[in-house]
């Protein structure tokens, strides 16, 4: 953009700063009494629904049910599954007290719901019949973080989790693979977010899980964010919670499940992938306003008029718009349309109606076209689908070119110093995966469902090695 807006600090100088003044100032949260929980104001959180809206639909149209369960989980219930408990009990929040009485079974705030949902399961599930189940709920959870940042790592914070369960591996596996592509499909179509798609290391999975799969991520400033994960489970929850069912050959079967799920840290993703130092910059379809119309000289009637019909045509063509009509100056309200990163911008004053023309204006790159007052509707619709299109690309080109080769531990090192994926050779030992991280303070994000070995030894070890893995530093 040609004018620099100084209520933010600028990527190059801090990024982190840059990415908290931007929450701030785009009104996108505010802070609360308590450490790591956050209030999601209305512009943030309409960002949310947005995404909710999509996946919800999505998730409705392949079977899922939406249900909610407790916020407290009995201490004794989260106990049963041992994996599960070793992870998360360290960020765990506990209540001891219910009004003057201590709690002889004391209740965790839910974490995430696997044992919820498998606690459920046992009760309802008693033959082939029953089967499968898939659920969701969207909900928030809490987990005692140390180290905060709005959006990308917080106490609390809202997701979506759904939960299933099959009759067999096969089912189950292919459950955990489809939930991840229509993950991948959301960055494509809504988000404007090219994601790598991978299986994570064991260091890595999910607590309890037999397989963990992951979406992530490229950040501007080189790091990996895991942006949504689904997960095998096997039948370990199912055993250990005692959920069995009658097969078709009346037999005692035991079910297998899954779940997954994706955060606000798709906030995170949206802000700090397409942003710029004038603020926001959001993608036309998950934008809360998509078009805002900025009258020129407002107190001119005809001007008015002329915005007011604008808005009424671009509605009735189900574009969410805004008319600002506010007694700021044209100047202000262009700032702060751009800090809040609305696509698209109608700008009508005198000389405008009087010549039966209206200007567009891009927020992504800043380009305004004059176009006939007949045209501005469809040019609109137009724009917004180039728009995504433009940015989608624009953040795959940089996906591409920080995507990089390591022959060597040295080179790995510049690679994570620069910043971006360091594509690794790896022969599967913990040991190896660990050295990486003790020298650079990278991990290992996934190993991308393509798989083309570039080598046949382990960059740490020399041993045979038929992996890929892509190490990164990551929030």
């Amino acid at each position: 953009m040609d004018i620099k807006n100084n209520a933010i600090t600028t990527q190059e100088v801090d990024f982190a700063q840059w990415y908290t003044d931007v929450c701030k100032k785009a009104e996108l949260m505010d802070y609360s009494s308590v450490k790591g929980f956050i209030i999601y104001r209305p512009y943030g959180y309409a960002i949310w629904e947005q995404i909710q809206k999509y996946l919800d639909e999505k998730f409705k149209k392949v079977g899922v049910e939406n249900v909610y369960m407790p916020l407290v989980i009995p201490s004794s219930l989260f106990q049963k599954e041992k994996d599960h408990i070793s992870g998360f009990a360290p960020e765990t929040l506990v209540a001891t007290k219910g009004g003057q009485a201590t709690l002889d079974d004391e209740l965790i705030i839910r974490p995430t719901s696997e044992v919820l949902f498998c606690e459920h399961y046992k009760n309802i599930i008693s033959s082939y019949r029953d089967l499968p189940k898939r659920y969701n709920q969207w909900c928030s959870v809490v987990r005692w973080e140390k180290t905060t940042r709005p959006f990308l790592r917080g106490s609390e914070f809202l997701w979506q989790e759904g939960h299933t369960m099959y009759e067999n591996e096969e089912e189950a596996r292919k459950d955990a693979l489809r939930m991840l592509e229509i993950y991948d499909e959301m960055g494509r179509e809504l988000l404007a977010v090219p994601f790598v798609k991978g299986i994570k290391t064991d260091k890595e999975k999910f607590a309890g899980a037999k397989e963990t799969y992951s979406i992530e991520a490229l950040m501007p400033d080189g790091k990996a964010l895991q942006s949504g994960t689904t997960h095998y489970f096997g039948d370990g929850f199912a055993k250990a919670f005692g959920i069995s069912y009658q097969s078709k050959d009346q037999k005692l079967a035991t079910p297998h499940q899954t779940s997954w799920g994706v955060s606000t840290r798709l906030l995170g993703s949206i802000i700090m992938v397409h942003g710029d130092d004038n603020g926001l910059v959001l993608p036309p379809r998950v934008a809360p306003v998509q078009v805002v119309i900025v009258p020129i000289m407002q107190k001119n009637p005809d001007v008015m008029k002329k915005a007011q019909e604008y808005l009424s045509a671009l509605e009735k063509a189900g574009i969410r718009v805004k008319l600002d009509d506010s007694d700021k100056s044209p100047g202000w309200k262009f700032a702060e349309h751009e800090m809040k990163g609305i696509p698209l911008r109608v700008e009508i004053g005198p000389r405008d109606v009087g010549q039966g023309v209206a200007v567009l204006a891009k927020r992504n790159d800043g380009s305004k076209i004059t176009v006939q007052d007949k045209d501005v509707v469809s040019e609109a619709k137009r724009l917004l689908d180039v728009i995504h299109e433009e940015m989608y690309k624009k953040a795959f080109k940089y996906l591409l070119e920080h995507t990089t080769e390591a022959h060597s531990i040295e080179e790995l090192g510049k690679i994570l110093d620069r910043g971006g994926y360091a594509k690794v050779m790896w022969c599967g030992e913990r040991e190896c995966e660990d050295k990486i991280k003790e020298l650079y303070q990278a991990t290992a994000r996934c190993l991308p469902f393509n798989q083309i070995p570039f080598e046949h030894k382990c960059l740490v070890c020399g041993k045979k090695a038929e992996k890929v893995v892509f190490f990164a530093r990551a929030y």
